[in-house]
């Protein structure tokens, strides 16, 4: 057992937690890493994706009369530039431009690019616009009704996901680098002599883990709720119980990947494998439905899938516990077999 001065003793597991807890506080750039550039990132994605209504449409026409163009042009949210016709496909070639009107006597051409997203839309809005313009009655009268839907916003969207993917990152550098360079260091050689054992050393990561995640989550969710106006429709402590468990999990997944590695570029390799399916299929910056329904079993089955679903649900919809079941095996499952196998394969030289 350890002692403080002539106190009494205390345990390995405490004196291994404030040992990192130390470290990573006298680390600047860590703390940048885990705090600063997630917030950053936030404002950054919040500002470039931002909640402001249907966007302008930008249309050039070649070949139409002035006063078509007069009465098209004071249509809102359709902007019309003058461009000459090869300016115009140009623009549109580029991405800088929306759709062309090629204006024949008895005939309009559309130009535009139906892969976009919102081609469809862009098509149906022009096609509208030309016929009520040349005289088109509508034969019935439709009223609309806007209604806000919450966590519709795509800030709202990314904010769990950066609590995952912040989470999973953090865990893994944070814990699996840290282990193997000082494996590379001939430190864990001085450990093995302590009367500490492996469980003690790889649980004191882990604790203090969970005590900086406390940091993490409340000051990405305190951040969203006064720039973006981020409300949590769910349980709050529900969504604390997630994210501890989506860190413990990736505390046992990094611990697992350091238990033998001796090279830290080996480590980081290792690392980077495990994370990078999860960084492009767990819809950290976009919806995993987009890919293939076939590979959703797969996607499901990822721990950043379960924690960014579950947040989601919590934060955005305000789901119940009891709903994120399949969350919850998924992230114990993993968290459970990772670290067993990690105490099983650790060797400290």
């Amino acid at each position: 057992m350890a002692r403080r001065g002539r106190g009494k003793p205390t345990h390995p597991l405490y004196e291994l937690t404030l040992a990192r807890l130390l470290e990573f506080w006298r680390s600047p750039g860590s703390v940048f890493w885990v705090f600063i550039f997630p917030v950053v990132l936030a404002v950054a994605l919040g500002i470039a994706f931002r909640h402001k209504g249907a966007d302008s449409i930008r249309i050039a026409m070649v070949g139409g009369d002035a006063a078509l163009t007069q009465t098209l042009s004071k249509i809102p949210d359709f902007e019309f530039l003058e461009l000459t016709e090869q300016e115009a496909l140009d623009r549109l070639h580029r991405g800088r431009l929306d759709a062309l009107i090629d204006a024949g006597p008895d005939l309009f051409t559309l130009h535009f690019d139906p892969t976009r997203p919102d081609g469809d839309a862009i098509r149906l809005r022009l096609s509208d616009a030309l016929q009520r313009s040349l005289g088109r009655e509508d034969v019935a009268t439709i009223s609309e009704e806007h209604v806000t839907s919450g966590g519709g916003r795509y800030i709202d969207f990314l904010i769990p996901g950066l609590i995952g993917m912040n989470m999973m990152s953090s865990c893994m550098w944070g814990i699996g680098y840290a282990v193997v360079d000082q494996r590379k260091r001939k430190l864990l050689r001085r450990f093995a002599a302590t009367p500490m054992n492996r469980a003690h050393y790889l649980l004191g990561f882990m604790f203090s883990r969970m005590l900086f995640l406390v940091l993490e989550v409340g000051l990405l969710l305190i951040f969203g709720y006064y720039v973006f106006d981020i409300q949590v429709q769910g349980s709050i402590l529900a969504v604390w119980g997630f994210a501890i468990m989506g860190a413990l999990t990736f505390s046992g997944m990094s611990v697992l990947i350091a238990s033998r590695t001796e090279n830290t570029e080996v480590a980081s390799g290792w690392m980077n494998f495990a994370m990078m399916p999860m960084w492009l299929l767990s819809g950290t910056f976009f919806d995993y439905h987009r890919f293939p329904e076939v590979v959703h079993p797969f996607i499901r089955a990822l721990p950043l899938t379960a924690v960014n679903d579950s947040l989601r649900g919590l934060i955005n919809h305000g789901e119940s516990i009891t709903s994120l079941g399949l969350e919850a095996a998924v992230l114990a499952l993993w968290g459970t077999i990772a670290f067993f196998l990690a105490l099983r394969f650790f060797r400290w030289q």
